[in-house]
């Protein structure tokens, strides 16, 4: 029996990585460049640094009627096959290297792993294909000039190119009922909306568990009008101004290093714009290197100062996520995040379940020409707080742009942010004493049930503030959800232009104050279609003024 299973597993593995090795490289690929293919000037209404979440579908919009460059550090999505399937989420994040990884990892200050995608489509290329809007809440407190039926609009037309509603296989099934039971209610079924309840979301996943990001929306840009330069490294961003320190800078274009170690200079034309969609890590950073950010700070490092922006870099969030995990009594399907509970305690919780192989060991009367590979699953259950209110900073390194800068996130340094967390995981140990958990237990030769846990447990006091309070602590990791960094009203403004200088904005998730709803995935797929209509709508009234 153990045999048949594990053909079976196996003959799913290699179909799906067929399926997808049969599959046609993208129509965008028809305008990917890579950044060695460059000449040394030219020139594009509009420059985007950062082809990820935002600046994918904020450079499809504009090619609808301007020339743009759209520059991206990492390479495609599809050179690697792990990136593209739903079943490569673990191995992307392990396989890391210095210079080429679609993820890039660093460590906080804090002492926390974390990663950077690093890859046309940024982090939604890597990351675990949840796709849920913000709650109402977020829009009044961004700060963002919003309009509303832009939002609507650009929520459809990305959910109509790369969402798909989830097959529930029976841990997000049992999770699903866990929720339910343990008082996370109403079900409030399939739905792209944030309700309070328990709820399933939408995917960046197919059926076939083959992804969808951000880069598939450049399959929708005007190909004459859009060139996408990828392993382009933008060393910082070029002003024009007098010498005169009060006047009014514009940017102007950025310098580009390729991997060949050869620079390219590329300028806006007249009406023009730099937009910067480098994310929460590469957005305050690039600022910094470029001469914007606190006066004296940036003269220790010999940068010349273009515009005093004392914030930049700071009030750096990132959502704590704490959880467990355990083994399953029978083999689980692979699952991301697909179910999620919206508590009105200020935590989220989620689950995912993975397939691990080990290899038996055998007498070595009995051993094999081969080895046979068997496999176990483990279930996860985890939550994360809203917000948060914790907040951190970014801080250089080097004034090398390839050298990750120094970030420290405080997680739980705000007493809010704790007790959210002890709301949370305090759900998680009603949730394993549901009816619907009961099928994961193991039983003992004393007839007695109980979970096998892989790393820490949840305290056995969990009515103790105290204990679940350290747990949370010594259990802190990331769920890769920070922003912040360019904050609303401290570097930019409303429509998202670096205050003090003309010709620049940033338009991705360092301009959020709080993490938007569950995940922020699709409100940063959002934000980059709404500001890229909002642009042309500018440009049109301007024109016609």
């Amino acid at each position: 029996m153990a045999s048949i299973i594990i053909l079976c597993f196996t003959f799913i593995i290699i179909f799906s990585l067929i399926s997808g090795n049969l599959s046609q490289s993208p129509t965008y690929m028809a305008f990917v460049v890579n950044a060695t293919e460059l000449p040394p000037e030219e020139s594009f209404d509009y420059i985007i640094v950062g082809g990820g979440t935002a600046g994918c579908p904020l450079a499809a919009t504009l090619s609808a009627n301007y020339r743009v460059l759209l520059l991206e550090r990492g390479g495609v999505p599809i050179e690697n096959p792990s990136v593209m399937t739903e079943e490569g989420f673990t191995t992307t994040l392990r396989q890391i290297d210095s210079h080429h990884s679609p993820a890039e990892a660093f460590t906080s200050d804090d002492g926390v792993p974390n990663a950077r995608g690093r890859v046309l489509g940024g982090s939604s290329a890597i990351n675990a294909g949840f796709y849920s809007r913000a709650d109402d809440e977020f829009y009044s407190r961004s700060g963002i000039d919003w309009d509303l039926d832009l939002i609507e609009q650009s929520y459809q037309w990305i959910e109509n190119l790369i969402v798909f509603q989830p097959e529930l296989q029976p841990w997000q099934l049992a999770f699903r009922d866990g929720l339910l039971q343990s008082g996370v209610r109403p079900f409030n079924g399939y739905t792209l909306q944030h309700s309070y309840g328990t709820k399933i979301g939408g995917s960046t996943f197919n059926s076939s568990g083959h992804r969808f990001s951000a880069a598939d929306l450049l399959n929708e840009a005007i190909e004459t009008n859009i060139k996408v330069a990828v392993y382009a490294t933008v060393e910082r961003i070029l002003f024009s101004g007098s010498e005169n320190p009060n006047s009014m800078k514009n940017a102007i274009g950025v310098v580009v290093r390729d991997t060949e170690g050869g620079y390219h200079y590329a300028t806006v034309r007249n009406g023009g714009e730099v937009i910067i969609s480098a994310g929460a890590i590469g957005s305050p950073h690039l600022l910094l290197l470029s001469g914007i950010g606190q006066w004296s700070y940036l003269s220790g490092w010999g940068i010349p100062v273009v515009l005093h922006s004392p914030f930049v870099g700071q009030f750096l969030y990132d959502n704590p996520r704490n959880g467990i995990s355990f083994l399953s009594p029978t083999l689980l399907h692979h699952s991301l995040i697909q179910v999620v509970g919206i508590t009105d305690s200020g935590a989220y919780l989620e689950a995912s379940s993975s397939v691990r192989p080990y290899h038996s060991p055998v007498h070595r009367s009995h051993r094999r020409s081969h080895s046979s590979t068997m496999y176990f699953s483990v279930a996860s259950i985890m939550e994360k707080i809203i917000g948060p209110l914790s907040a951190g900073s970014l801080r250089l390194a080097s004034t090398d742009i390839v050298t990750n800068p120094v970030v420290r996130f405080n997680y739980f340094s705000n007493p809010v942010d704790l007790k959210r967390c002890v709301n949370g995981t305090r759900k998680i140990g009603e949730l394993l004493g549901s009816r619907a958990m009961a099928g994961f237990r193991f039983w003992n030769r004393h007839h007695r049930s109980a979970f096998r846990f892989l790393g820490v447990r949840l305290p056995a006091n969990q009515s103790s503030d105290e204990a679940m309070g350290e747990f949370c602590r010594r259990t802190v990791n990331t769920i890769w959800h920070y922003h912040g960094g360019c904050l609303v009203g401290a570097v930019v403004d409303a429509d998202l232009k670096v205050m003090g200088v003309g010709s620049l904005r940033v338009i991705d998730g360092s301009t959020f104050t709080i993490s938007p709803g569950t995940n922020p995935q699709a409100t940063v797929l959002m934000l980059g279609r709404h500001m890229g209509l909002k642009i042309l709508r500018e440009r049109l009234q301007m024109t016609s003024a």
